[in-house]
Order: C-alpha cells, then structure tokens, then sequence
C-alpha cells in the first residue's frame, strides 16, 4: 500500500507539472499552422507539410473521422506560394449529385430551370489557390470523369456550357475511408484514384499520439475559456489523468467538443473530473494484453518493451539519464532502443 500511495503521489506530482508546462506551451505565439501536437507521429506529419507545400503537386489527406483533415489543408495552402490565393472548401458527402456538379463546375445561363444567371463554380472561385475537396470518397460516379478531366488538363466545362474554361487551382483531396477498398468495389475510379493520390499525408488517430491529448486539451481550454469569457486555466491533476486514460475514438473533434462542454460547465478556475463527460470520467478499463488467454492477443516481447520504456520515459518527463537508471541500461542502449521504436511507431 505503501508503496501504491507513492507511485501516486509521484504521477501527481508529474501531471501537476506537466499540466503547468503545457499551459505555458499553449500561452506562447502562435505557430505559423494551426496543427498542434509534439508527438513523434505529428512531428513527421509536419515535415511532410513542410516538404509538399512548395509544390502544385495534388495532395490526398487520408485518417479517422475527427482527426483535422481540413487543419492540414489550411497548413499546406498557408504554407505554399499559393497562400495569398484563395482556399475554397466543399464537403462532396453534403450536396446531391445535381447541386454538387454546379457547384464544382459553375453554370452558364439557362443550364437549368432556376439558372437565371451564369455562375462560376469553386474551381473558377479557388482560381491562384487551393480547392480542398472533403470527404471524396462520397463523390458520386457520374461526377468522377469530370474531375478527372480537370485535374489532368486543368480545365472545366460549366454545367449547360459548350467550351472548356481554364482553371489554376491546387486540389487538396480528405477521406476517412479507403479509396483503394473503393476502387475494388468499383465505387471509385482507378484513374481518378491514382491523379488523387500523387502525395498522401496520412494523419494519426489521437489514441497514437498520447503525448499530445493534453497539449492539445490546453489549446482547446484557452479558445474555449475566452470566448466564454472564464478565468479557467488549467486542468487539475485527476482530471488530466482521466483525459490520458481515455481512448478517444472520435479523436481530435471529440475533445474539442469535451473541452468546451468542461468549460462551460466548470465553476473553479481549474477543469475537474466532475466537470468532464461521463464515458471519459470512467473510461473503459483497457485490457492487459499480456494477461490475455487468447494466444493471438499476445504481444512479442519487443512489443512489451517498447510500451514499458515509453511509459518509463513518460513517467520522467523525457529525462533520459533518469529513464535508463530505472529501466537498469547505459545511455547509449537507451538512445539506440529509443531510436529503433520510433522508427517502429
């Protein structure tokens, strides 16, 4: 017991401190993007950014509803030669087919009934900039040949139109479902795949970037607390110990939206357990693989080494001379494990 109730007080100790760091984090300027995280899955999402913003090149952001698709769209266009232009956004899953064709494309007068007027559509409004299309997986396929064309040959046909006009846009596609599983199922075109997916930028789920949960709920409680007017600025040490233990399945929007109900509710200048959502003050106990009975559960014991050494390293604040005292190696075997998992993650 004795030693429980110092294990304890020590992750007390460690969340307290953390908390205060991460409040200092999200106090200081702004980033030149609006993705926010430190984990080693966000730093490589960065520098892929970094690294396809110069270019035209088409990009498909792919990952879990909820993730920040959009965010990363903005940060490739507000980080590219084309940043002065315009970024327009359409959503392919909330129109109907019929709209969603006049839309992308424009129309000339008198293409339909309630044509009154010619209307350029988003690809002649993203003109010198960028067109994010979310959500591609849900174009339908009578609109796939169109696009096709306009991303092979950048040039559009307006619904009702007898000529091609030019465009100059970027196009920055998102989906949360697999196009290849799609083209298999002839729901997508295998050619219209393959002009999407020129570079992917794949965006991690938020339960594989536990070292970003609190960053990241800091950043949500300074938005939240001052559009709310509140003088909240931190969470206290249990309720941070409730944010990292949850998985998350709706990811990045989820605690957004957890935050803000937190906000909202507290009555202290600290967030509390009591002022989180029920499922995340009692998430669901996770099971130990290794006490698994079922053979196909069982982790490999590098497996079971890696988890141990990044809990280890979380538990000392990064420290590693701390780290390797405890887990029993010398600095360089630390560095070199260090480095092969995370090469691994």
């Amino acid at each position: 017991m004795l030693v429980l109730a110092i294990d304890r007080a020590l992750e007390h100790r460690r969340l307290r401190g953390e908390v205060a760091r991460l409040r200092e984090v999200a106090a200081g300027p702004a980033s030149t993007s609006s993705l926010v995280g430190e984990s080693a899955a966000m730093r490589e999402v960065e520098q892929l950014i970094e690294r396809v913003a110069a270019s035209d090149a088409t990009v498909l952001v792919t990952g879990e509803s909820g993730t920040g698709k959009e965010l990363v769209a903005r940060a490739i266009h507000a980080r590219s030669p084309r940043r002065d232009g315009p970024l327009v956004t359409v959503n392919c899953a909330a129109l109907p087919e019929a709209l969603l064709e006049s839309e992308l494309f424009g129309h000339v007068k008198g293409a339909f009934t309630d044509a009154r007027t010619a209307r350029p559509g988003l690809f002649a409004q993203a003109a010198g900039g960028s067109l994010f299309l979310d959500e591609i997986g849900e174009l339908p396929l009578a609109l796939q040949p169109k696009l096709l064309r306009a991303l092979q040959d950048r040039v559009v046909r307006p619904v009702g139109g007898d000529r091609e006009v030019e465009v100059d846009v970027r196009i920055i596609a998102a989906t949360n479902r697999e196009l290849a599983t799609l083209v298999a199922e002839r729901a997508f075109r295998e050619d219209l795949y393959y002009r999407l997916d020129v570079i992917r930028v794949e965006l991690p789920p938020l339960r594989a970037r536990d070292n970003d949960v609190l960053l990241l709920a800091q950043h949500f409680l300074v938005r939240s607390a001052r559009r709310a007017h509140k003088a909240i600025d931190g969470f206290s040490p249990a309720a941070a110990r409730q944010l990292l233990a949850y998985s998350w399945p709706g990811n990045v929007r989820e605690l957004q939206n957890c935050i803000e109900r937190a906000v909202a509710l507290a009555r202290y200048a600290t967030i509390s357990v009591e002022d989180l959502p029920d499922r995340v003050r009692a998430p669901a106990t996770r099971p130990d693989p290794v006490a698994s009975d079922d053979l196909a559960d069982l982790p490999t014991m590098e497996e079971v080494e890696r988890r141990y050494i990044a809990r280890v390293m979380a538990a000392v604040g990064g420290n590693k001379a701390s780290a390797a005292r405890i887990l029993g190696y010398d600095r360089t075997t630390l560095y070199r494990k260090l480095d092969r998992y995370r090469g691994n993650s």
